[in-house]
C-alpha cells in the first residue's frame, strides 16, 4: 500500500512566500505558525497544485509569476496514474511531477509529468489523490444537500446504481414534460400556423410551378416583346452577308470573300504562307454561308404573336405572386413548399403526439416512483450503518455519549409529485428523500439538526468522524485538514490528535492547526515563519525536531518558548502522544 502521495512542494513568489520547500512525509504532518497567513499560503499552494481557482492577487508584488511544484508518489496502476499517462505525462519510478504557474496578469498554466496539460486535469487527478477539508467544508456539512451526498457516497453501489437510472428517467421526464407543455399551451398558435401553411401550400399547388419556369418565361417574354426588331435585324444582317435578291447591284460579304479566295487560290502554289491564308479565307466563306443560312431560318421562324405574349405575361404574374410570398425564385418557392408540407404534417399530428407523450409521461412517473422507493430503502439501510460508525468515532473524539442519526423523509404534495410508499410526494433530480444529519450530544438531549444542535467544536469533530468513516469505506491516499480543529480544546483536542494519528496509519495526513495537543501527535512538525526587512515580508517553512519542536509546542501552549512550565507541558504532551498512538 502506498502510504503517502505528496512528497515535496516548492513555492516561489506566492503572496508572502518568496521561495520555500515544503517536505511532506508519510503519516501525520502538522503545519503551525504564529499567524494564520503563512499557514494559509501553504494550503493555498496545495490548492493551486490540485487545480484550485487561481487569482493574480496571489502573486507577490513585483514578481512576474508564482510557481508551485510538487512531487507525488503514485501507484502506476491507480486511476490518477492512468489518467495522467493518457494526457501524455510520464512517471519517473512511481513519482509524478506536477506544477502550476500563475502570471501576474492572471494567466495560469499547468504541467504534469513533463507535459503541458489543461488546468482541469489537476482537479481530475486530485479527486483520486487528495481529500481537502477546511472550515468551509464544516459549513458545507450543515447543508442537507451535502449531508445527502455524504450518505450516498457512503452507501456506494447500493445507491449509485439506482440513482443513475433514476437520473436518466428524471431527465427524460423533464424533456417529455417540456414538450407536452409546448404542445398544449401553444395550441392556438400552432393551429394558426397550420392554417397559414395549408393556405400557402394550396396556392402553390394551384399554380403548379416548374423548376426554372420563371427564367424560361422571362426569356420568352423578352423575345416576343421585341419580335419585329429582332426579325428586321436578322433580315438586314442576312442581306449584308448573302446579298439582297431585290438589289442585284449590291455588294455582299459572301461575294467579296469569294473574290478574295479566288485571287489567292490562283497563285497559292508559289508560296506556302499564301496557301495557308487561302485556306483560312475559304473557311471564312464557309462560316459566312452557315451564318447567313441560320439568319434566314431565324427570321422565318420568328413570329410576333401577341396572344402568346399575353399568355406568357399572365403566367409570369401568377408566378410573381408566389415569389413575393414564399421565395426569391421558383426554386425557393418549391423548397418552401417541401418544408411547409413536412411542418404541416408535424402540426397535424400534434394530437397523436400529445397522446404518446402523455402515456410516456405517466409511465416515467411510475418508474420514478419505483426507483425513488429503491433509493429510500438503500439510503435508510446505509444511514443506520453510517450513523453507527460516526457515533463510534465520536466516542473516540471525547464525545462518548453523543449519538448521530439520519432523518430520511419525504414531503407529501397535492401537486405534480410521484407516488412513493402509497403517497404522492415531491421529487427532484436525486430522488424524493430529504436527508438530514441529527446529533444528540449527550443522553437525554433530543436529536437535532447539526446546524442547530452542534457547537463549533462539536461540528469539527463530527466532520472529522465522517471523514474517518469515509477513509475506511472510500479511501484516498492523502487528507489535508485546514484548521478543522477550530473550536476544540482540552481533552477533546488530544482525542482529535490521537484520531488523526490513527487515520495516518492508512493514509498521509496533513493538518494545519493552532492546537499543540494536535501537533504533538504528528510524525513531522513544520512551522511557517515570517521575516520582515521593513519593506518586504517573506515566509519560510522549517521542520521542527528535538528541542526546536519542544520550543514550538511551548509557544503554542503559553506564547513563551522559554517558559519552564510550558516546556514541561510540551514534553509531557509529546510523551503522551508517543504512548497513545
Amino acid at each position: 500500500m502506498v502510504l503517502h502521495v505528496l512528497e515535496e512542494m516548492r513555492i516561489r513568489a506566492l503572496g508572502v512566500i518568496d521561495d520555500a520547500v515544503v517536505e511532506l512525509s508519510p503519516g501525520f504532518t502538522a503545519v503551525t505558525g504564529e499567524t494564520g497567513a503563512g499557514k494559509t499560503m501553504v494550503v493555498t499552494s496545495l490548492g493551486l497544485l490540485l487545480g484550485g481557482r487561481a487569482d493574480a492577487a496571489l502573486v507577490r508584488i513585483g514578481a512576474k509569476a508564482a510557481v508551485v511544484e510538487g512531487r507525488l508518489t503514485v501507484d502506476a496502476r491507480s486511476a490518477a496514474a492512468v489518467r495522467a499517462e493518457e494526457a501524455g505525462a510520464e512517471l519517473d519510478d512511481g513519482v509524478l511531477l506536477i506544477s502550476r504557474t500563475l502570471s501576474a496578469e492572471g494567466r495560469s498554466r499547468a504541467h504534469v509529468g513533463g507535459r503541458s496539460v489543461p488546468v482541469g486535469l489537476l482537479g481530475e487527478l486530485a479527486d483520486d489523490l487528495v481529500a481537502v477539508h477546511g472550515q468551509t467544508d464544516q459549513q458545507g456539512l450543515l447543508r442537507p444537500a451535502r449531508q445527502r451526498q455524504a450518505l450516498d457516497r457512503y452507501a456506494g453501489a447500493a445507491v449509485a446504481g439506482p440513482l443513475e437510472k433514476y437520473a436518466g428517467a428524471y431527465r427524460r421526464l423533464r424533456a417529455v414534460s417540456a414538450e407536452l407543455e409546448e404542445l398544449t399551451t401553444r395550441a392556438r398558435e400552432r393551429a394558426q400556423e397550420a392554417d397559414l401553411l395549408r393556405f400557402g401550400l394550396e396556392e402553390v399547388a394551384a399554380a403548379e410551378p416548374r423548376p426554372g419556369e420563371d427564367e424560361e418565361l422571362a426569356a420568352e417574354a423578352e423575345r416576343l416583346g421585341h419580335a419585329e426588331a429582332l426579325a428586321s435585324a436578322a433580315a438586314v444582317a442576312h442581306a449584308a452577308l448573302a446579298g439582297n435578291p431585290e438589289d442585284p447591284e449590291g455588294v455582299d460579304a459572301a461575294t467579296l470573300v469569294a473574290g478574295a479566295h479566288r485571287a489567292v487560290e490562283a497563285v497559292r502554289s508559289h508560296d506556302q504562307a499564301l496557301a495557308g491564308l487561302a485556306d483560312r479565307i475559304g473557311e471564312v466563306g464557309i462560316l459566312l454561308s452557315d451564318v447567313a443560312g441560320d439568319l434566314a431560318g431565324y427570321a422565318d421562324n420568328l413570329d410576333a404573336d401577341p396572344i402568346r405574349l399575353a399568355a406568357v405575361e399572365e403566367r409570369r404574374a401568377a408566378l410573381s405572386q408566389l415569389t413575393r410570398k414564399y421565395g426569391e425564385t421558383i426554386a425557393d418557392v418549391l423548397a418552401w413548399a417541401e418544408q411547409g408540407a413536412a411542418r404541416l404534417a408535424e402540426l397535424d399530428g400534434d394530437d397523436d403526439r400529445i397522446g404518446e407523450l402523455t402515456a410516456e409521461h405517466d409511465a416515467l412517473r411510475a418508474e420514478l416512483g419505483e426507483l425513488a422507493q429503491t433509493l429510500t430503502d438503500a439510503r435508510t439501510e446505509a444511514a443506520g450503518r453510517f450513523a453507527e460508525a460516526v457515533t463510534a468515532e465520536l466516542a473516540s473524539l471525547a464525545m462518548p455519549h453523543a449519538r448521530v442519526t439520519f432523518a430520511i423523509r419525504q414531503t407529501e404534495t397535492e401537486g405534480d409529485g410521484i407516488e412513493v410508499g402509497g403517497r404522492p410526494v415531491a421529487f427532484g433530480p436525486h430522488g424524493a428523500d430529504e436527508v438530514e444529519l441529527l446529533l444528540a450530544p449527550h443522553p437525554g438531549a433530543p436529536p437535532r439538526p447539526i446546524a442547530k444542535g452542534a457547537s463549533g467544536g462539536e461540528l469539527s469533530r463530527v466532520m472529522l468522524a465522517v471523514e474517518v468513516v469515509f477513509a475506511g469505506s472510500d479511501p484516498v491516499p492523502t487528507y489535508l485538514f485546514d484548521e478543522v480543529d477550530a473550536g476544540v480544546g482540552g481533552k477533546a483536542a488530544v482525542e482529535v490528535g490521537r484520531r488523526l494519528a490513527k487515520l495516518a496509519r492508512s493514509a498521509q495526513v496533513v493538518v494545519v492547526t493552532h492546537l499543540p495537543q494536535v501537533a504533538a501527535f504528528a510524525d513531522r512538525h513544520l512551522v511557517v515563519e515570517k521575516t520582515n526587512d521593513g519593506s518586504v515580508t517573506r515566509s519560510g517553512v522549517k521542520a521542527m525536531e528535538g528541542e526546536d519542536r519542544v520550543r514550538e509546542l511551548s509557544r503554542m501552549l503559553a506564547g513563551q518558548e522559554d517558559s519552564e512550565l510550558a516546556r514541561a507541558h510540551a514534553e509531557e504532551l509529546l510523551e503522551a502522544a508517543r504512548a497513545g498512538r
